[in-house]
This record gives C-alpha cells, structure tokens and sequence, in this order.
C-alpha cells in the first residue's frame, strides 16, 4: 500500500540531492580545497541512501536487502555533514584530525553495512528496533547541524543564510516524524515526515540556486 507515493518521493528527494551535489561541489572545483567536499559528499551519501529506498519499495527485483545499506549509510550521511560542519569551526582544526576522523567514521559504517549484507537475516528480525535507534541518532545529528548553522548566521548575519538552519530544522523534524512512525506505525506521521524532508530539501535547493547560480549571473554581467 502507498508504494507508488513513497517511490515518487524517494525518487524526488534523489534528485534533489543530486542536483544539490551538482551545486555544492563548485568550491572545490575552483579552489582545489578538500574541506569544500564536505557538504557535496554528505548530501550525496543522502541521495543514494533515498535511491536505495526507491529500490527497496520496486516491483522490478528484490531489493529488500537494502533497508539496512540505506538505514545505515544515511545515519552516515547526517553523521558526516556534522563532522563536516564541526570542522569547519576553526580553522586551526588539521587535516590530519579531518581525515583521521572521516576514516574513521567510514570504516565503522562500512563495516556495519557489510555486516547487514551477509548476515540479512539474523538481523531482520532487529530492524524495526533498529530504526528507532537509528532514527534518534539522525535527530542528533541533525540538531546539531542546526544549531551550528544558526550560530554562524548569527555570526555573521545574512538573508540567505539565515533559512540554512530551517532547512536542516525541518529535515530533523521530518525524522522524529518517521520516528514517531516507527514506533505506533502511524500513516500520517509517516507521510508527514517525507514531505518535511521535500520541504528541507526544497531550501537547499532555494539556497544553493540564489548562491552559485546567482553568483555565476553576476560575473557574466
């Protein structure tokens, strides 16, 4: 029931975030900094764990195993975009310390992702329990994100980047929306919760546009 709606959204959110990609990775391509790949790799990771959902719900082929890949891998996903803007707090932060961390971090999500692809059913019967975990970690996470960005808005205070933190804020809610579904099962906290994260991904995309977009507008002018 509903697997129509939910792969038309999963396949919406995709997009989204690759096209976010498409935007986000421009600093590093002019500048050549790594510390620039942060938010164009976690928004990535975003799109393919939102692919790998569209997937699981198909009727083209069994793709079941990959609610765990997608469970896990977007956890990764909110956990790297902290890391990312953590680091991007002072500069005296090394890129040793940022790389140690982010391989670190690599290595024991990939090793929970392999241990969700070979042993899919022993674990099969501990993912409704895992999502809440997994869920709770997300807003974490994202709470974070949030704060960080309002604090750097506040810092430095600007129109644009003022609904950075909205956007992050409603990805957040989003989640404690599907949180709420994990536990009761309820349809309407379920749905309510992807259309949260099409409204958050909706400002990145409203941000991201009026930022490099615009910008490229100006300098041809």
């Amino acid at each position: 029931m509903y697997d129509v709606e939910r792969i038309s959204i999963e396949v919406v959110s995709a997009i989204a975030c690759f096209i976010l990609v498409r935007y986000m990775i421009k600093p590093f391509r002019l500048t050549g900094e790594t510390r620039y790949l942060g938010l164009p790799l976690g928004f990535g990771f975003l799109g393919v764990t939102y692919t790998f959902s569209a997937l699981s719900f198909s009727p083209i082929g069994d793709f079941a195993s990959t609610k765990w890949v997608q469970l896990f891998l977007r956890a990764f996903a909110f956990l790297f975009l902290a890391v990312t803007y953590y680091f991007s707090k002072s500069a005296k932060k090394t890129r040793l310390l940022w790389n140690t961390t982010i391989g670190l971090v690599v290595a024991i999500f990939a090793g929970l992702i392999l241990l969700a692809i070979l042993f899919p059913q022993p674990l099969a019967s501990a993912y409704m329990s895992a999502q809440v975990y997994v869920r709770i970690f997300d807003i974490i996470c994202l709470s974070y994100i949030s704060i960080h960005a309002l604090k750097s808005h506040v810092e430095q205070p600007d129109p644009t980047t003022l609904i950075i933190p909205l956007g992050y804020i409603l990805l957040g809610v989003g989640q404690y929306s599907v949180l709420i579904w994990a536990v009761d099962r309820s349809i309407l906290a379920f749905f309510g919760g992807l259309v949260l994260r099409l409204a958050g991904l909706a400002v990145f995309l409203f941000v991201s546009y009026r930022t490099f977009y615009g910008s490229e507008k100006r300098e041809n002018k």
